[in-house]
């Protein structure tokens, strides 16, 4: 057997997650990527295009390439209590999802209607848009309404220091400004069942990717509302059941009793973490979890206070939460262990 043929799957999965409108760029890459010539290289981008999974554009030095849309869909509907997410799914949504696998086909769904439900109950906007584009890398949904504003929204209802502070409780879980009707679940473990989430809304975005969340506080052009796309791979193999299981503290509890909270959230701007004021609006609600992990990638140094009021008042008040940290730098790992020896210290 020719031994190429073993990485032809290899080779054509590549081109496909690479490719670009620029010929030279996508064919040089392949190539130097797999060890193989350009022709090998272009045998497969022409079998690619006759099983209709890219475009080829022109000719030559002016030949381009696209990926290939299985599907696509672009609605505008009048945003009222009587549009249901379910509807949406089932007539606009789910048709176009046939041959891709249950596992994917159901976190679509989970996460299309939970987005789509948020923003109608709760957007007080007049229009409501959807829109799916399915390629052979990827499934893409995006849903977007006029309304006010979740991050605005949020901030006055709980009433938060800042459009910023509602990013971070977002990343907490369980934040709801309707507690007798919804849980705040929705948008927490949505995030985390896509490849790539992402909220736009004002001038603020938030992002959850290769599972870190980040933010970027100004986008080139404000969005009038809010904008959630949510992007997945056809080739999955993540599940709901999964991820609902990861922040379940153990095998027998069903409950959301786990999270991971991204410490960097916690600041405004550049600000160092250092004071207890800090620490507490990264506390705020965790007495609702059995388990909290803290992420400390992207935080270079915290204060004595920051650390003493996590790792030693907070975990005093409540021993039934269980406080554990990641990705922390040496120094910051050095201010978590003195406060956490201080109260060893008091208590021998």
């Amino acid at each position: 057997m020719n031994p190429n043929r073993k990485r032809t799957p290899g080779i054509r999965e590549f081109i496909l997650q690479n490719i670009t409108k620029d010929q030279q760029d996508t064919v040089s890459r392949s190539a130097k990527k797999f060890g193989v010539t350009r022709q090998t290289v272009l045998r497969h981008i022409r079998r690619l295009a006759d099983q209709k999974a890219i475009v080829v554009k022109g000719a030559g030095r002016k030949r381009s390439y696209e990926l290939a849309p299985i599907a696509g869909v672009e609605r505008q509907f009048p945003l009222t209590k009587d549009l249901k997410e379910d509807f949406l799914w089932r007539n606009y949504i789910r048709p176009h999802l046939q041959g891709v696998a249950q596992n994917v086909v159901g976190i679509c769904q989970h996460g299309f209607t939970e987005i789509t439900n948020n923003a109608i109950e709760h957007s007080q906007g007049t229009t409501l848009k959807i829109t799916l584009a399915y390629t052979p890398i990827s499934i893409r949904m995006q849903i977007h309404d006029n309304g006010v504003g979740i991050f605005k929204k949020i901030q006055s209802e709980l009433h938060l220091e800042d459009p910023l502070h509602v990013m971070l409780e977002l990343a907490k879980g369980k934040l709801t400004t309707d507690p007798n009707q919804h849980t705040g679940e929705g948008i927490f473990f949505t995030s985390r069942m896509f490849d790539d989430f992402f909220i736009t809304s004002g001038n603020l975005f938030f992002a959850h990717r290769d599972n870190r969340d980040w933010l970027l506080e100004d986008t080139a052009t404000p969005v009038e509302g809010t904008s959630v796309l949510l992007e997945i791979s056809p080739q999955s193999r993540r599940t709901t059941k999964e991820v609902f299981d990861l922040f379940a503290s153990d095998q027998d509890d069903l409950s959301f009793s786990r999270t991971h909270v991204p410490v960097t959230l916690a600041r405004y701007g550049d600000e160092n973490l250092i004071s207890r004021s800090q620490a507490r609006r990264l506390l705020s609600r965790f007495e609702r979890f059995k388990e909290v992990i803290l992420d400390f990638r992207g935080v270079e140094s915290i204060g004595q206070a920051f650390a003493d009021e996590i790792f030693r008042v907070f975990a005093n008040e409540h021993p039934d939460v269980s406080m554990t940290y990641v990705s922390a730098n040496d120094q910051v790992e050095k201010m978590i262990l003195r406060a956490r020896n201080h109260e060893t210290e008091r208590s021998s």
